[in-house]
């Protein structure tokens, strides 16, 4: 007779809904009730509280418009994320600081479902779990589309005005100032010693990139709290005239038509110039002089970056010793400073120039074959690592709080306003200082995520990996842009070898071919 054993139900444990939130607030706007911080604290108490719930990550953007896609590193994060199956379920304010133009919120949208993602709108009500809401979500992006254009024109006019009048200085305050009150511009003195130094030096002969490998070598931090400078930055500072006391408004300006996009004003409209309209850092004779010198060289040095673009990057293996230029009847080549003085200082001897380019444009079509298999192994390992550095760190824990403080102090200004108790002018000034004070805590944020170069190189890993998987499909002749979005330095161990350092720390060694 068989034997019948019974095998007893076992309890499935409910299933854990991964849960994130995304945030924005617009700088621009006048409403700061939905401010960054405080809708990190609401959404990561939400999250917490709910049961069956587990919070992945609150992605955020502050100071954008939210009606281009493009500059919305929080947003592209999480549609990254969920690509990567880390989601489950996104939570939204609503669907104005989802996205404030209907193609791309729709887009979004059918990403996120295809995914097995939901969104839920709390102010809206609405859940792409629910299959007919689509075309409420349509409804409602329109709204938030007309809604968008309707803030954008008012600032804009607000701006227009304050111009005319000689009133607005700036949004932000360059390298060498802080803004304060929200409506004058201070002298940073450590800072301003560095701006009038980059001026010397430009004027002693340096071009922007050493001067931008000279900051980068002393550890000065960008105008944007980064530890890498580059020749746009310093050429950028070079030529803004407000370092001599003056503002030229309306250098660039925001179209009318969706998607709201910034271009370059060539004379598209009137610029206002307002003369000594704050403290200047350098005086207007040392200005003028660059300047000038800044055509001379454009008219006249063909292309002395060429010369540059090695010398800043190119290191002996065998001593550590920065490689030196030399022409020959061979061509051009480059040998160790050691070499070059006593050949017994230093084994690595002469190398063409040409030769790095060809290991170069090699190692650029092996990456553009096999990127996924380099590139996406390291990234899962960092993102890894990444998440566990941001749920042990107190220091991020207290910034947060910090910024939580802060903008219940926006808060309490912004309902005060609206209660008709306290000035607009006052209340605009007290906002500006309130966000100035939100973007300085954000870009420490930022430095903290760094720390310990897990986070950093992770981004610079992934920017590689786009900058190759956009590159030509087959790199015909040397690229130098390509070369430095890529390329961090180069190390030559012999004479037939050398290794090409990447931003982000990967190495690829590549063999001379002759």
């Amino acid at each position: 007779m068989a034997t019948v054993k019974m095998i007893a139900p076992t309890a499935q444990k409910p299933q854990v809904l991964r849960v994130a939130a995304y945030c924005r607030v617009s700088s621009d706007s006048a409403d700061q009730l939905h401010s960054y911080a405080a809708q990190i604290r609401a959404y990561t108490d939400l999250i917490r509280q709910h049961d069956g719930w587990e919070l992945v990550d609150i992605y955020a953007d502050e100071g954008l418009t939210g009606t281009c896609m493009d500059r919305r590193e929080g947003f592209r994060r999480l549609l990254s994320d969920c690509s990567k199956g880390k989601i489950d379920k996104v939570l939204v304010k609503s669907i104005s600081r989802f996205a404030r133009n209907t193609r791309d919120c729709l887009a979004s949208l059918r990403e996120l479902k295809s995914l097995g993602v939901s969104v839920r709108f709390e102010q809206e009500n609405i859940d792409t779990e629910t299959l007919t809401t689509e075309l409420m979500v349509s409804v409602s992006g329109s709204l938030a589309q007309q809604e968008s254009v309707s803030i954008s024109e008012n600032m804009r006019m607000s701006y227009q005005r304050r111009m005319q009048r000689g009133e607005f200085i700036t949004c932000k305050a360059p390298f060498g100032y802080r803004l304060v009150d929200g409506k004058r511009l201070e002298i940073i003195p450590e800072e301003a010693e560095v701006v009038r130094w980059m001026f010397d030096a430009y004027l002693n002969g340096k071009s922007s990139y050493q001067i931008s490998y000279v900051l980068t070598e002393k550890k000065i931090l960008t105008p944007t709290g980064q530890i890498t400078w580059d020749c746009r930055s310093v050429r950028s500072i070079l030529k803004n005239e407000k370092y001599v006391g003056d503002t030229l408004c309306q250098k660039y300006y925001t179209t009318e038509s969706m998607p709201f996009r910034i271009k370059k004003n060539r004379g598209n409209l009137a610029q206002y110039y307002v003369e000594h309209s704050h403290p200047a850092i350098i005086r207007r004779e040392e200005f003028e002089k660059v300047q000038i010198l800044r055509k001379y060289r454009a008219q006249h040095v063909s292309s002395t970056y060429g010369e540059y673009i090695l010398s800043l990057k190119i290191v002996c293996g065998k001593c550590g010793t920065p490689f030196a230029r030399r022409k020959t009847s061979r061509g051009t080549t480059w040998e160790c400073r050691k070499h070059r003085e006593k050949a017994e200082n230093c084994p690595n001897g002469r190398i063409l120039e040409t030769e790095i380019y060809g290991a170069f444009i090699r190692m650029y079509q092996c990456l553009k074959q096999n990127r996924k298999f380099i590139f996406q192994p390291a990234l899962t390992q960092f993102n890894q690592l990444t998440a566990m550095f941001q749920k042990r760190n107190p220091k991020l824990i207290r910034l947060n709080e910090t910024m939580i403080q802060v903008a219940e102090q926006s808060h309490k200004i912004a309902k005060l306003q609206t209660a008709g108790l306290l000035d607009a002018d006052f209340c605009a000034a007290k906002q500006t200082i309130y966000g100035a004070e939100l973007n300085q805590m954000r870009r420490e944020r930022e430095n903290l995520l760094k720390s310990g170069d897990i986070t950093f190189r992770v981004e610079q890993i992934r920017a590689i990996f786009q900058t190759i998987a956009n590159g030509p499909e087959r790199l015909e002749a040397f690229d130098e842009n390509l070369f430095l979005e890529l390329i961090d330095k180069i190390i030559v161990e012999s004479q037939t070898e050398i290794c090409f350092q990447m931003h982000g720390g990967i190495r690829i060694i590549e063999y001379i071919r002759r």
